[in-house]
């Protein structure tokens, strides 16, 4: 008898297919992502193993539901299936699906999963994805991607890293482990994420399926080229056989590309042509190698685009000049120069640098330059390892995927950070780079881009770097007139036109940003993000619309001038109206009243309360209006942190900021140890005092110690922060006066940076009596007369023969605590009867005496080298 815990069943597999056709050994063709245009049904197949086989018929009842994840969760369906397991099934299947028989009417484009419950127990689940197949279909006839190129090369289980693959047409029966296709894509569908399923299958001479690897990748947005590896062997050798082989490439259930590959008695490097999808035929690709594209087609498409006048001027003279340089070869004539590929692309965002070096990539491809033309783009985190060993093999794999074309490097002076800063990664990448550009394995331009002056930088970083590149293109700022063009030619690929008066307005606000314009500026990207937006406010407009089965084509794609007046060039985020808080602004004034001296700085702070307080009576915003960074100055005990903590609750009882909280630190705070952890550190504790006070102590230790000293890092990083969120925090720095002003002067920028200098004086000797008296009092212990006389005189002989050191306060503290440590040591002599009647708050001059001592108990003299005036040396 069977335990009321047995279950007759043990789960195998759930898939997914849409073709009900059946294949060999009751399979289906499965998948995971489909074209909604191509689909109607999707089905589940839910497969266990029978634990009854052979011993008796069961049934079960099995839940199946669909949910679609678009829009938080919904079911898309839910069904109760019911099935009767006979005893000689081993493995049982169940299959059903949901859709409708219309094509396209059912899916939509999103991400799906099904779930499998028995007896309300989940037991699997299993995603699948729907595309939607929109827009121009690639040569391979799907609008998704297009086939750049095909290879092959021997490899181990765990793949071969690209600087050491070998591409063969024919590879060694008895050495060959596993082979691997490389396959190189062309994204089509930049613009949005998704999901890319490829099936890889080998098969032998007689079409018996070797091996089978799935793909399953999901493609971010803006990724433009896609890398993918699939292999099938063995670490085994000899799993091969002689003879012809096929790598079929199977996409949305077609197959879309064939290789045909042999297996002999040797390795035979080369590339075999590919077998590419045309329509419903396979047809040989030699574009793939040799392109049918014309030297002048290139050109004329540079010509079209907008702008760059004196760039298209110079890339034709330089290809004019190519031709020159081979003809002269072709006619025999010797000579020293050599052909240059190798560019530096100085310019601004948005300036068309990418663009064209895709077009120079296709050009030095058409004259036989490069083998494939296409464009690598990368930057500094794409080259730069974290740890000492992982920067040359990031470089080598980016140079191995750009070999055949462009490698093109966006914001190519991060790699050189600082001239004085030898422990960055970013040198060991420059030096890869250097290297092959001059002795490397060829088929490769490399280009490099970025803002001007830190291109120069970047080129003076190494005495070598500027001679490996002769081709220089400055990339000027697009002109109104061209941006106006831009936005036009924008529009109409995202399916929009404006009408008189949005266009009239859109121009306007081009005008004023340029004229307005930093290096920083956008140009072509900018002037898309204003049709973007645009466009989302006539979208949102329109779907306000009582009836919008009445808008015409027109009315879904004209932008009208109310739709561009929405438009944020600038985008601000609404400050919080915080009023003054009263009850905290007269306690912390109270606070810092009753502060001992400090006369000038108290009347700077009620200033700057005065003035708050007329700003809030004429109605004037106060919140990030003002910009108080603010250098304390003063020696050690002056009070330059107590009234930092005192100032920042004003400033909070004030609405200055929006917090209002202090976060205290020092260099140890803020530098790190090893290159690149600085700037993040110090960018942390930013984040962490935006709203309130970043209070730096003994700021002039950032200065560092030279060559090598991260200091000077956070330094920088806090002065971006301070342009980049000014209003938004405050940065307080204190220190000595000396070394205050060294540290001001030895950072260009940094005084300017900072609006008020608060200078705390030494105490005067009756305000140090002051201090004494209050701290005393805080004790609960009173001095008798003789006591305080004596207190004061060594308080003034403390404050004559002060040096750079003196204490201040913390002298006093010291002076104090000795003389109620001497009132304890003279009472704890005493016995019980000895101490009656004695008043033990009572600190008399005895106990002042014991602390007095003379001078030499406070100062310490350096041993001199040399002699004394009386002749004896020390």
């Amino acid at each position: 008898m069977r335990s009321p815990e047995f279950v007759p069943y043990k789960f195998c597999d759930l898939k997914v297919y849409s073709s009900t056709e059946w294949l060999a050994n009751n399979q289906k063709k499965y998948r995971q992502v489909f074209d909604r245009f191509l689909t109607t049904y999707i089905y589940a197949e839910f497969s266990f193993y029978n634990k009854l086989f052979d011993q008796e018929d069961w049934s079960i009842d099995v839940n199946l539901k669909c949910f679609s994840t678009h829009k938080g969760l919904e079911e898309v369906c839910n069904l109760d299936l019911t099935k009767k397991i006979s005893k000689y099934d081993h493995i049982v299947y169940l299959r059903e699906g949901w859709g409708n028989k219309t094509v396209g009417s059912f899916w939509k484009e999103g991400t799906y999963y099904w779930e499998i419950r028995i007896d309300g127990q989940k037991v699997a689940s299993k995603y699948f994805y729907v595309e939607d197949s929109k827009g121009s279909p690639s040569q391979e006839g799907q609008p998704f991607f297009s086939i750049q190129s095909i290879k092959l090369y021997e490899g181990s289980y765990d793949d071969c890293p690209i600087q050491d693959r070998i591409y063969f047409r024919e590879f060694d029966v008895e050495t060959t482990r596993y082979i691997y296709a490389e396959i190189l894509l062309k994204n089509l569908r930049v613009d949005i994420p998704w999901q890319m399923e490829l099936y890889v299958k080998f098969f032998n001479e007689s079409r018996e399926l070797k091996g089978n690897v799935i793909r399953l990748q999901r493609l971010e947005k803006d990724t433009e080229t896609i890398d993918i590896t699939a292999g099938w062997g063995s670490n085994v050798k000899g799993s091969w056989r002689n003879g012809n082989y096929t790598c079929e490439i199977i996409f949305l259930n077609k197959v879309i590309a064939i290789i045909p590959f042999q297996i002999g008695d040797a390795y035979i490097e080369g590339i075999n042509t590919p077998l590419l999808a045309s329509g419903n035929q396979l047809q040989l690709a030699p574009e793939l190698i040799v392109s049918h594209e014309s030297f002048e087609d290139v050109m004329q498409e540079l010509d079209q685009l907008i702008g760059l006048h004196d760039i298209k001027k110079r890339i034709r003279e330089h290809a004019q000049y190519i031709q020159y340089l081979k003809l002269r070869k072709e006619r025999g004539l010797e000579g020293t120069d050599e052909i240059e590929v190798h560019s530096v692309f100085i310019g601004n965002p948005g300036t068309g640098k990418t663009t064209v070096a895709s077009m120079m990539g296709r050009l030095y491809k058409e004259m036989g330059l490069l083998t494939q033309g296409h464009v690598h783009l990368v930057d500094r985190v794409d080259l730069i390892g974290e740890y000492i060993g992982q920067t040359a093999p990031k470089v080598k794999e980016a140079i191995e995927k750009a070999r055949g074309g462009v490698l093109f490097i966006d914001e190519a002076y991060s790699l050189a950070r600082a001239n004085d800063d030898t422990k960055d990664f970013g040198r060991e990448a420059i030096e890869i780079l250097m290297k092959e550009m001059s002795n490397g394995s060829g088929d490769l331009a490399v280009v490099v881009a970025g803002y001007p002056k830190e291109m120069e930088e970047f080129l003076n970083s190494n005495p070598g770097l500027r001679s490996r590149f002769k081709l220089y293109f400055d990339f000027a700022d697009y002109l109104p007139q061209e941006l106006s063009q831009i936005a036009d030619f924008v529009s109409t690929r995202k399916g929009v036109h404006f009408d008189s008066a949005a266009k009239s307005r859109l121009e306007e606000i081009i005008i004023e940003s340029y004229r307005n314009r930093t290096r920083s500026f956008g140009n072509a990207r900018f002037v898309e993000d204003l049709i973007r937006q645009a466009k989302i406010f006539l979208g949102l407009r329109v779907m306000q619309t009582d009836d919008t089965s009445m808008l015409s084509e027109d009315d879904l794609s004209t932008i009208l001038l109310e739709d561009v007046n929405k438009i944020e060039v600038k985008r601000t985020q609404a400050l919080p109206d915080i009023p003054v808080d009263d009850k905290l602004l007269t306690q912390a004034l109270a606070e810092l009243d009753a502060l001992i001296g400090m006369t000038q700085i108290k009347q700077e702070i009620n200033e700057l309360v005065r003035l708050v307080k007329y700003y809030r009576s004429t109605g004037r915003d106060v919140l990030n209006k003002f910009s108080l960074h603010t250098v304390f100055v003063g020696n050690p005990g002056t009070g330059k942190t107590t009234v930092a903590r005192i100032l920042t609750q004003i400033y909070k009882a004030l609405g200055v900021l929006e917090r209002g909280h202090m976060v205290e630190t020092d260099r140890h705070g803020l530098v790190a140890g090893f290159v690149g952890q600085t700037a993040i550190k110090t960018a942390e504790k930013v984040d962490e005092s935006l709203g309130g006070v970043l209070f730096i102590d003994e700021a002039y230790a950032l200065n560092g110690n030279g060559n090598g000293d991260y200091g000077n890092e956070a330094i920088q990083t806090i002065l971006k922060r301070m342009e980049d969120h000014r209003g938004e925090f405050f940065v307080f720095v204190a220190g000595y006066p000396k070394n205050m002003d060294d540290f001001l002067k030895a950072n260009p920028g940094l005084k300017s940076r900072f609006d008020k200098v608060l200078r705390f004086e030494d105490y005067q000797p009756q305000e140090l009596f002051s201090i004494a008296e209050h701290m005393l009092q805080t004790e609960g212990i009173s001095a008798t007369p003789e006591a305080r006389e004596l207190i004061l005189a060594h308080l003034n002989k403390l404050y004559n023969t002060r040096d750079q050191f003196f204490g201040n306060a913390r002298t006093v503290r010291n002076v104090i605590g000795g003389a109620i440590k001497n009132l304890n040591l003279r009472l704890s002599s005493l016995d019980d009867a000895e101490r009656e009647g004695v008043n033990i708050d009572l600190l008399t001059a005895d106990d002042v005496k014991i602390v007095d001592g003379g001078a030499d108990t406070y100062t310490f003299e350096k041993p001199l080298i040399g002699f004394r005036k009386n002749g004896n040396t020390k």
